[in-house]
């Protein structure tokens, strides 16, 4: 995938107050973390408490591109990659949050803001897996 846009450091740091805000206060309004996959996730199974909520704060993330939209135009994207490799990466991501405990929302956004040491490891590990792929991708390989 490449998006072409060039930095915008005003528009970068609103959108990570507005992270960080929705993520403080879906911690102080309903005392859970807004860990993506573990919403996603509890929304799938049977049962559960908050789901209301839970879905709310999804749509919340599927509308907010439309939504910008209305306020400014949407970056271009593309998509180099076959269908296959995008289900077979989704598969990945999954599995290694449900292994992982958490995604990137989870343990980088609210774990690392409540000094969690669990959220701190699983950081580096994913952030360190990812330049590793990135790094044998795009210069060991040479795609």
């Amino acid at each position: 995938m490449s998006i072409s846009i060039h930095f915008t450091p005003w528009t970068s740091l609103l959108g990570g107050a507005l992270i960080g805000l929705s993520a403080g206060l879906f911690i102080l309004l309903n005392g859970r973390i807004a860990g993506i996959s573990g919403l996603l996730g509890s929304l799938l199974s049977k049962g559960g408490d908050g789901r209301a909520e839970k879905g709310l704060f999804v749509v919340g993330l599927l509308i907010s591109p439309w939504v910008w939209s209305l306020v400014a135009q949407l970056p271009e994207s593309s998509f180099q990659a076959s269908g296959y490799a995008l289900v077979a990466a989704g598969l990945l991501v999954g599995i290694g949050t449900r292994y992982g405990a958490g995604c990137t929302s989870g343990h980088g956004i609210c774990g690392l803001s409540r000094l969690s040491p669990r959220s701190l490891v699983a950081v580096c590990c994913f952030m360190g897996s990812g330049f590793a792929c990135v790094y044998a991708i795009r210069h060991l390989i040479g795609a």
